[in-house]
């Protein structure tokens, strides 16, 4: 739930909190869905770690009447075709290959969204109800419930968003198969005595975010956005405290003529100890590329780049339809 959907708004570094509008806002801040004019779908795709991981988003939204408009997504993010080799070596000691199996592990996010413009025209909300499910093959599994809540406000050119994930605390909790632990609980010598805990929680976040638009000469355009991503515990985040870490992110959008679009973005700073025990500031640069014609918008992002992420390259593709073009 971390990592983002839409390549738009990756390209950007995620800096879309107050500028988000479409039908990806369900994840982005749940407000923006007031702004689709009719119905909009949005499907993604990226691979994660030179392909051995998927990261698969699907949304769809809809506007109710003049005052509001609903959205549900499905986020999907898995490792397939494991091998499992607890049972490799069978009662003989003898190594079997013909006893290894293959199993999956995946993340599932599903996103029921409402968002509502106030009674001040320049203020909207919007909530999310969220249902996490997460498998580990036949080992374990767990469900967690969440609730998001977002507000955008605008005036004139001028974009101001919030956005609080995990508004209640999100808590999973987990069914493990006590007779497939078993098989492994002396595997290694004092490893994998106990049970794993079976209760986890996601703390509450907050982003903060403000961008406005620029217009030249009616063909071009310029959005320039700025978020603060808060989490309520000291992390290696730039600006740490006990009481809240900060993580600023910045991107920009290149438009011409509502049809090509450029996007860059930096974030992810983080306070990394080398191994002199001095501290150096890593960062996340990202860049994108997006398509718009008639209603149908193509976009490409480029993250991890460089040498300032540890992770590899990611290429995520991104499709955006207004089904009102198919009436």
């Amino acid at each position: 739930m971390n990592i983002g959907v839409d390549a738009a708004a990756l390209g950007m570094s995620n800096a879309v909190t107050a500028s988000t509008g479409d039908v990806n806002s369900g994840y982005w801040n749940p407000a923006g869905l007031f702004r689709i004019e009719d119905s909009e779908a949005a499907l993604m795709h990226a691979s994660y770690f030179a392909n051995i991981a998927q990261y698969d988003y699907a949304a769809y939204a809809k506007k109710i009447d003049d005052r509001s408009a609903w959205g549900i997504s499905l986020i999907r993010f898995g490792v397939d075709d494991i091998l499992n080799t607890t049972q490799l070596i069978d009662s003989q000691g003898n190594i079997d290959y013909n006893r290894i199996s293959l199993f999956s592990t995946a993340d599932y996010a599903l996103t029921f969204s409402y968002a509502r413009k106030s009674q001040l025209k320049e203020i909207s909300y919007g909530v999310n109800a969220k249902v996490i499910r997460r498998i580990i093959g036949e080992f374990a599994n767990s469900w967690g419930f969440g609730i998001d809540a977002g507000l955008q406000y605008q005036k004139d050119d001028w974009q101001f968003g919030v956005m609080v994930r995990d508004i209640t605390t999100t808590y999973n909790v987990w069914a493990i198969d006590e007779d497939k632990f078993n098989e492994i609980k002396d595997a290694v010598e004092g490893q994998n005595q106990e049970l794993p805990e079976d209760t986890e929680i996601t703390l509450p976040k907050a982003q903060l975010g403000i961008a406005k638009k620029f217009e030249f000469h009616y063909d071009y355009t310029l959005l320039a956005a700025v978020n603060l991503n808060m989490q309520f515990a000291r992390t290696n985040d730039i600006l740490a405290s006990d009481a809240v870490s900060i993580d600023p992110a910045i991107g920009f959008e290149f438009g011409y003529t509502d049809l090509v679009f450029l996007r860059a973005g930096v974030g992810n700073f983080q306070n990394v100890e080398q191994i002199d025990g001095s501290k150096k500031v890593n960062f996340q640069p990202n860049i994108g590329l997006g398509f718009k014609y008639k209603g149908i918008q193509v976009d490409y992002a480029l993250t991890d780049l460089g040498d300032q992420s540890a992770a590899l390259y990611s290429n995520i593709f991104s499709v955006k339809v207004d089904l009102s073009i198919f009436r």
